[in-house]
């Protein structure tokens, strides 16, 4: 690995944008929790919530983009406790997909403008 990549500040495939979407979020053993988004990209999010998920844990979260609902599963990557957890969406359905570019476009769109 080269300098640059440890330094380098957005290590991101996508730009997140700020964003509060409902989630809801389940992992194995543990019961549904319902959380918000702090950022989104089309590869990954961070939610917000104070009891946070362990490093590696799978989930499946599903996203709510106005009256549009996006199912993703994913791997916990980040925590920070009391504050919350980064998340790497590791399968998404082609539509799910869309919507969520779809989505992401519009935000952008709005910050521009």
């Amino acid at each position: 690995m080269n300098a640059k990549s440890t330094n380098d500040p957005e290590r991101r495939r996508y730009p997140r944008i700020k964003t509060k979407l409902p989630v809801e979020l389940r992992c194995a053993g543990k019961a549904q929790m319902r959380t918000a988004t702090d950022e989104v990209s089309l590869c990954g999010c961070y939610i917000e919530t104070m009891f946070t998920i362990e490093i590696g844990t799978k989930v499946e979260l599903v996203l709510s983009l106005n009256q549009e609902k996006v199912i993703a599963k994913g791997v916990v990557v980040t925590k920070t406790p009391q504050v919350g957890n980064g998340i790497d969406f590791v399968e998404m359905d082609t539509d799910s997909r869309l919507k969520l570019r779809e989505y992401i476009a519009e935000c952008e769109r709005q910050a521009e403008g």
